[in-house]
């Protein structure tokens, strides 16, 4: 059933043939005769442990049999041009002939719909294997043990999208924008950000190095980092000098939505003048607890908009008092901004609610849903691309800033932050760019 279940949402919900955007993931796009072919391999490898336990070919018929009713449950043209005696053959001859025996079936069984979800080309659809999925959500509950780190892949590489603030990777240097070459001698180019981050995470005192090429740099270095416990404060702010507020959100996790609303009451008592909300290095989260926030500002107008492999749109807006409404606003964002951030600083901008200021943000706008199966496994899938309120395609483009900020590695060494100073050099001075 798990394996139906995936080749079913795969083909309804990631519709290769009707969806005007997915050359942008896709290097190569597929044929429908190799994603026909991936199907069937998925299928196929479901009776695989009666093969590599008794090498016993009896009911295997029966089994081609129900691979070919597939076509039945999957409305897909050029299903007879498969042929499916060509995976049991292969089958076969690994279960008798492959030099290391016996051969771990559960493994080979969850590679096989790694293969399939992979076959999409797409970097943010993925399988994750139980102990994948347990780990991505415990990443979401903003609490778990590694360097502190939200990668991507940008440009077939893997990359740092976001170090996270006061944590392992931000203290050794890494910024947003960074390679990630290696992980502890092993080459990345293969692997899926889950992958990744799989390997970099670890117990608490144990250490990882990776191979590292800085953001506008040529040379490669290796950083050794010791591993901690990673407890992320998603909202945090204080006045500057005593009329204008800095709110800082890093990540939209579980906690953030409930924070934010404490946080929210405090900044309105004090009255500020002016309010920066700094959106740098935060890799996304929860739409959810985006959308809310942006009500803050905006109350209840459209906020974002997502598309799918058919066209059908759905509008996200909220009920809100805009209460942030009247406080001139300027949103920080830097190429560490990405997708839950794009979208908030994206509806701001669309609205002239705020000055976004500071540097081009991730580009990363699509939209994954989360199947989870009943072994603890589950699979990530890009069913929808994100657009602004006035229709402006968030994915690989970003968001262009209104005020280009540079923040340069002499700013870094230095511990400067030009961005926020001319922020609060906007809200204090005499011609604020805010309407």
């Amino acid at each position: 059933m798990q394996i139906r279940s995936i080749c079913i949402i795969l083909l309804k919900r990631f519709d290769l043939q009707k969806n005007p955007h997915f050359k942008f993931y896709s290097m190569k796009p597929l044929s429908q005769k190799k994603i026909i072919v991936l199907l069937i391999a998925v299928f196929v490898i479901a009776i695989i442990i009666g093969i590599i336990i008794g090498r016993n070919t009896v009911g295997f018929d029966n089994n081609l049999s129900k691979i070919q009713s597939l076509e039945e449950n999957i409305n897909f043209k050029g299903f007879e041009e498969a042929d499916p005696q060509l995976y049991s053959q292969i089958l076969k001859i690994i279960s008798k002939r492959y030099i290391q025996q016996p051969i771990n079936a559960k493994d080979l069984f969850y590679s096989t719909i790694g293969g399939l979800v992979d076959g999409l080309g797409d970097p943010y659809s993925v399988f994750l294997k139980p102990e994948l999925a347990k780990e991505f959500a415990e990443d979401m509950a903003g609490s778990f043990e590694g360097i502190g780190i939200e990668i991507g892949i940008k440009d077939n590489r893997l990359t740092v999208i976001a170090p996270l603030s006061d944590t392992p990777a931000s203290r050794v240097g890494l910024r947003a924008g960074d390679k990630i070459l290696t992980i502890d001698k092993k080459d990345t180019s293969h692997l899926s950000a889950d992958e990744a981050s799989h390997l970099i995470r670890g117990t608490k005192g144990t250490e990882v190095v990776l191979g590292i090429v800085h953001i506008g740099g040529e040379k490669f270095e290796e950083i050794k980092i010791i591993r901690d416990v990673i407890s992320i404060k998603t909202v945090s702010w204080e006045l500057k000098g005593d009329d204008m507020a800095y709110l800082e959100i890093s990540h939209f996790s579980d906690e953030t939505w409930n924070d934010f609303q404490d946080i929210a009451e405090v900044i309105l008592r004090a009255n500020p003048k002016g309010l920066i909300l700094d959106l740098r290095n935060n890799p996304g989260g929860y739409l959810d607890t985006a959308v809310d926030m942006a009500g803050y500002w905006l109350g209840q107008k459209i906020i974002v908009t997502s598309r799918n492999a058919v066209g059908e749109e759905t509008k996200y807006q909220v009920a809100a008092a805009e209460e942030f409404k009247k406080i001139p606003t300027i949103v920080l964002v830097n190429r560490g901004s990405a997708s839950a951030s794009e979208i908030l600083a994206g509806a701001l901008q669309d609205y002239k609610q705020a000055t976004i200021l500071g540097e081009k943000t991730f580009g990363k706008g699509s939209v994954q849903e989360l199947e989870t199966f009943s072994d603890g496994s589950a699979l990530k899938l890009t069913v929808a691309h994100w657009y602004t309120p006035l229709g402006r395609s968030i994915n690989e483009a970003g968001i262009t800033p209104d005020v280009e900020v540079k923040f340069t590695e002499e700013d870094y060494l230095a511990n400067r932050d030009p961005q926020l100073d001319k922020a609060l050099d906007l809200l204090r001075g005499a011609t604020l760019l805010i309407p």
